[in-house]
C-alpha cells in the first residue's frame, strides 16, 4: 500500500491531534482531600449528654489534633483543595468538626465551622515587620561599642556590692 500525498497530512493531523489531547490533558487540575473524611449521618449520630470520649472515638475514630488548654476539645479537620500545574495547591472547601466534653468526659456539644474560622497569614517575602526599633545592617554591627561594659564597672579590682550569692 502507498502513501499518497493526502493520505500523509490525514496521519499527520490525526497524530497532531492526539499529541494535542494529550498535552491538554496534562493541564488539568489535580483534585485532593486531606485529613478526616466527614460523614453527617456518623457526626449526627454523636449525641451531647449521652456520649462520651470512648464512644466518640469509636464512632469517628481519633481526633485530627487535641486541644492542649482547658477540656481537651477533639478536632477533627478536613481540607479539600484543587492544584492546578506548575501552581501550589490552594484550599477549596474546609471543615472544622469540634466536639467539646464536660469536667466527667461527655459529650457537651459539637460545633462545624468552615474556613472562616481559620487565621490565614500572608508573610512579606522579602521583610517580615517586627517590633522594635528599624536598624541598619552597621547599627546592628556597632551598636554595642561603648554600651559593653560601660554599666556596672567598679574600676577596682574588687567587685562593687555583692556577688551573685548575696556574699
Amino acid at each position: 500500500m502507498r502513501f499518497n500525498g493526502r493520505m500523509a497530512w490525514k496521519v499527520a493531523g490525526t497524530i497532531t491531534a492526539l499529541g494535542l489531547g494529550v498535552l491538554a490533558g496534562g493541564c488539568t487540575s489535580i483534585r485532593d482531600h486531606r485529613g478526616y473524611l466527614v460523614d453527617n449521618a456518623l457526626v449526627g449520630s454523636v449525641q451531647p449528654g449521652i456520649d462520651n470520649r470512648l464512644s466518640v472515638e469509636r464512632t469517628l475514630g481519633r481526633p485530627t489534633f487535641v486541644s492542649q488548654f482547658g477540656r481537651g476539645d477533639w478536632y477533627y479537620i478536613s481540607i479539600d483543595t484543587r492544584q492546578t500545574p506548575f501552581r501550589r495547591p490552594k484550599t477549596s472547601q474546609e471543615t472544622i468538626l469540634r466536639v467539646r466534653f464536660d469536667e466527667a468526659g461527655n459529650v457537651a456539644a459539637i460545633d462545624k465551622a468552615g474556613a472562616e474560622k481559620v487565621a490565614r497569614l500572608d508573610p512579606d517575602g522579602k521583610r517580615t515587620p517586627t517590633l522594635g526599633r528599624d536598624r541598619s545592617f552597621l547599627e546592628d554591627l556597632f551598636g554595642n561599642i561603648g554600651a559593653v561594659g560601660a554599666a556596672g564597672t567598679g574600676g577596682g579590682a574588687t567587685p562593687s556590692g555583692p556577688g551573685p550569692n548575696g556574699s
